[in-house]
């Protein structure tokens, strides 16, 4: 059976400003949760601290590896959608929520060899595969054709992003845009999907791709006020990740449940059978 075959979620069409309410909905979610969801800010913090600390006399590979550490981060936000999940269903969204989301989900799988219980952890690791690609193809692409070795930020920003023929920092952001795109696409509603309701991995990544087909614009603001947010929370000695990470998770269950039409599928809590789930956001 081809795979456009399979049966998708429907698709809403959005406003091009949606994703600035998204942003709101987002911030009054990290608001309510409290301590919480800044948590997973500052747990996101150290992580990124710590690359830093090991790669900081190495900054050709330091640049992919921040950048590759926040591909991965739809995934490390999945119990910040669960909290605005519970929030958006009138439930207590405390430290439960995020112990069942990580430790308990495999509960609600009859057949753990389906490919539903492990497609959670497939998308998980094919992000953290295409991360791995990136921080290799970042630090091989600035080693070999910086004009001099890269072993600090000053380097970086003086022989790629200020070298006189110019034309290294613009491959190196024309490759990162080639790798990015893709995996925004395939990931921008995916993991909210996948926590959300019983589907496949192909069918969530289908259902994303088609998200930012049929919403072009919004999808455009939407990548570009992550990548804001994202470089003002590095750029902040990455203290403004605390504030970032769960402000951007909260917002993505928001455009989640803006995007998608899902209630014909069934949610984890339910049998494994067609049910109808809650409406429109």
């Amino acid at each position: 059976m081809p795979l456009t075959e399979a049966p998708l979620p429907t698709v809403r069409t959005i406003t091009p400003w949606r994703p600035l309410v998204w942003l709101v909905y987002g911030w009054r979610d990290m608001t309510q949760v409290g301590w919480i969801s800044f948590a997973h800010g500052l747990a996101l913090a150290i992580v990124g601290a710590a690359i830093v600390a090991i790669a900081q006399s190495r900054f050709w590979l330091l640049a992919g590896a921040l950048s590759g550490f926040m591909v991965i981060a739809p995934v490390l936000a999945t119990s910040l959608y669960a909290l605005s999940r519970a929030l958006e269903r009138g439930e207590t969204a405390n430290l439960s929520v995020v112990t069942k989301t990580w430790l308990n989900w495999q509960n609600n799988h009859f057949n753990k060899w389906g490919n539903d219980y492990w497609c959670m952890v497939q998308f998980g690791a094919l992000l953290a595969l295409a991360a791995t690609g990136w921080v290799l193809t970042s630090a091989a692409l600035i080693t070999l054709l910086a004009p001099a070795p890269i072993l600090g930020p000053l380097d970086f920003v003086h022989h790629v992003v200020l070298a006189e023929d110019g034309w290294l920092f613009e491959l190196w952001l024309a490759m990162g845009g080639v790798m990015a795109a893709p995996l925004f696409a395939s990931s921008v509603v995916s993991m909210p999907l996948l926590l959300d309701r019983r589907v496949t991995l192909m069918q969530a990544v289908l259902t994303s791709w088609q998200t930012v087909m049929v919403n072009p614009m919004p999808m455009a603001l939407w990548a570009a006020l992550i990548m804001v947010f994202t470089l003002l929370g590095l750029g902040s000695l990455l203290l403004g990740l605390i504030f970032v990470i769960p402000m951007l998770g909260h917002a993505s269950w928001h455009a989640y449940r803006d995007l998608v039409d899902a209630s014909t599928f069934p949610t984890h809590e339910s049998m494994p059978t067609p049910s109808n789930g809650h409406g429109t956001h």
